[in-house]
C-alpha cells in the first residue's frame, strides 16, 4: 500500500491531491524562514552598525537601503512573476515551458544587473544625496551603498532563484540557501565591524559574502538536482513571449518595491527636513524611522512567506481548474497572516523601548521618545498588513496581474507617499508618522471590497 501511495505521489503532483493545510506547512514554513533570513540581512546590520559606529552608521544604512529595494523590485518582477506562471505551467502539465521561463528568468536578471551596477557606480553620490544623505552621513553612506552596488548581480539572482526554487518543489532547498547565508553574515559581521574595525564596509562586506553563498546553492541545485533545469541552449534562446507573461504576473511585486523606494526617498527628505526643524535633527529622525521600519520587516516577512507558499498551491489548482482547494488556501493563509500581524501590532503598542534599545540607545535629544512614538503611530495599523500581503498573493497566483498591481500600489504609493506630503503641513514631523496609520487602514478597506467580489465569484465556481 505504501509503495502504491509512493508510486501515484510521483505520478500527480502534491500540489493538486495533498491536504491543503498540510501543503501550507511544507511550503509556508520554508519561504517564511526564506523571508525572515532576507529581512536579517539588514536588521543584523542595523544592530551591529549601531553599537559600533553609532547614530550616523544606521543612518547611512537606511539612506542606501532605497539602493537595495530598486534591486529587490528587479529581483522580484522577474522571480516572483516567474515563480507565479511556472506554477500555473506545471500545473496545466506543460514542463518544458516551465524550465524555459526558469532560463529566460535566469538571464534576463543576469544582464539586466550587469547593467544597474555600471550605472550605480557611476551616479552613486548623486543618487545617495537624492536619498536624503548629508554631508555627516555621506562617507558611511558611500561605503555601504557602493558594495550594495557591486553585488547586485548576487542579490537580483537570490530573489527569483529563492522563489523558483519553491515551485520546483524544493522549498527546504531555498530555505536553507537563504539561512545558510544569514548565519554566515551573522558570523562574518561582527569580525569584520569588531575585530578588522571596517565598521559600515565590514557589514557590506559580510552581506556580500552571505549572499555569494547563497547563489552558489541555487546555482548547484538548478545545475543538478531540480526538476527545471538552467541549460546552455534554453540560456542562450530565452522566449520573449514566456518574459513578457511572467513580467506582467510579477509587476505587482515589483511596483511595491519600487513604490516603497520612491516611499523611503520621500520619507527620508521629509524626516530631514521636518526633524531639522524640530528637537531631534534631521539624521536622527531618519534614524528612529529606519529602526522602525526594520522592526516592521519582522512581521510583514513572515507574512510574505505565508503568502509565497500559499502561492504555488493557489497557482497550480486554479490551473488545475480544482476551484474548491483554491477557496481554502486563501482562507488558510488569511487566517494565519492575520494571527501574525496581531502579534506585531501588540508588541509594537506595548514593547516598543525594549525592542528600540537593541539597536543602541541614540544619543540625539529626544530619540528614544520620537522613535516610540514612531513605532506605536507609524505601526498602529499594521494589524491589517497580513489580510492585505495574502490578498495580494492570491491576485498574483490566479494570474491577474491588473488588480494585483492596483491593490499593491493601493497602500504605499496612492495613499501614503501623499500624506506623507500633506499631513506634516499640519502636523509637523508627526504628520510623518501618522501617515502610517491613515494608510493602512484605508487600503485594507479598499483590498476588503475587491476581495468580496472576487470570494462571491469562486464560491459561483466551486458550486
Amino acid at each position: 500500500m505504501a509503495a502504491a501511495v509512493k508510486v501515484s505521489s510521483e505520478e500527480r503532483n502534491i500540489l493538486g491531491f495533498w491536504p491543503i493545510k498540510e501543503l501550507l506547512k511544507m511550503f509556508a514554513w520554508p519561504a517564511i524562514i526564506s523571508m525572515l533570513a532576507s529581512s536579517l540581512y539588514n536588521i543584523i546590520d542595523q544592530i551591529f552598525i549601531g553599537h559600533a559606529v553609532g547614530y550616523l552608521g544606521i543612518a547611512a544604512t537606511t539612506i542606501a537601503f532605497p539602493l537595495v529595494t530598486i534591486v529587490m523590485s528587479l529581483g522580484s518582477l522577474l522571480g516572483v512573476g516567474g515563480s507565479a506562471f511556472a506554477a500555473i505551467k506545471l500545473g496545466e502539465g506543460r514542463t518544458k515551458e516551465a524550465e524555459q521561463i526558469l532560463n529566460t528568468v535566469a538571464v534576463t536578471a543576469f544582464s539586466v544587473s550587469l547593467l544597474l551596477v555600471v550605472l550605480g557606480n557611476i551616479f552613486l553620490e548623486p543618487i545617495l544625496t537624492l536619498f536624503g544623505a548629508t554631508a555627516a552621513t555621506m562617507p558611511y553612506s558611500k561605503q555601504f551603498a557602493g558594495v550594495m552596488v557591486c553585488i547586485i548581480p548576487l542579490t537580483t539572482h537570490l530573489i527569483a532563484m529563492a522563489n523558483l526554487a519553491r515551485t520546483d518543489g524544493s522549498p527546504r532547498l531555498s530555505m536553507r540557501a537563504l539561512v545558510g547565508g544569514v548565519l554566515i553574515n551573522v558570523v562574518l559581521a561582527p569580525l569584520f565591524i569588531f575585530v578588522f574595525h571596517w565598521g559600515v564596509l565590514g557589514a557590506a562586506l559580510a552581506t556580500a559574502c552571505a549572499q555569494a553563498f547563497s547563489c552558489g546553492v541555487f546555482l548547484w541545485y538548478f545545475t543538478t538536482r531540480s526538476k527545471m533545469r538552467l541549460n546552455k541552449y534554453a540560456l542562450l534562446h530565452p522566449s520573449l513571449p514566456l518574459l513578457r507573461r511572467a513580467v506582467a504576473i510579477g509587476a505587482s511585486s515589483c511596483l511595491v518595491q519600487l513604490s516603497a523606494t520612491i516611499l523611503q526617498v520621500v520619507m527620508n527628505n521629509s524626516l530631514l527636513f521636518y526633524g531639522n526643524l524640530a528637537v531631534i535633527g534631521g539624521d536622527a529622525a531618519i534614524v528612529a524611522m529606519g529602526i522602525v521600519m526594520k522592526v516592521n520587516m519582522v512581521f510583514i516577512s513572515i507574512c510574505i512567506g505565508i503568502g509565497i507558499g500559499a502561492q504555488p498551491i493557489i497557482g497550480f489548482n486554479r490551473g488545475a481548474q480544482q476551484y474548491d482547494r483554491v477557496l481554502a488556501t486563501y482562507k488558510l493563509a488569511v487566517k494565519y497572516a492575520i494571527i501574525i500581524t496581531c502579534i506585531g501590532w501588540s508588541c509594537c503598542m506595548f514593547l516598543p523601548r525594549p525592542i528600540l534599545q537593541l539597536f543602541g540607545s541614540g544619543s540625539a535629544p529626544g530619540f528614544l521618545g520620537f522613535a516610540t512614538d514612531c513605532m506605536r503611530w507609524f505601526l498602529g495599523g499594521v494589524f491589517t498588513a497580513g489580510f492585505q500581503i495574502i490578498s495580494t498573493s492570491y491576485f498574483q497566483a490566479t494570474g491577474q496581474p491588473l488588480k494585483a498591481s492596483i491593490l499593491s500600489l493601493m497602500r504605499q504609493f496612492v495613499l501614503l507617499i501623499p500624506l506623507m506630503l500633506i499631513l506634516p503641513l499640519h502636523f509637523g514631523l508627526y504628520g510623518i508618522i501618522y501617515a502610517g496609520l491613515v494608510a493602512d487602514l484605508v487600503s485594507a478597506t479598499v483590498i476588503f471590497l475587491f476581495m468580496r467580489q472576487e470570494m462571491k465569484r469562486l464560491h459561483t465556481l466551486v458550486a
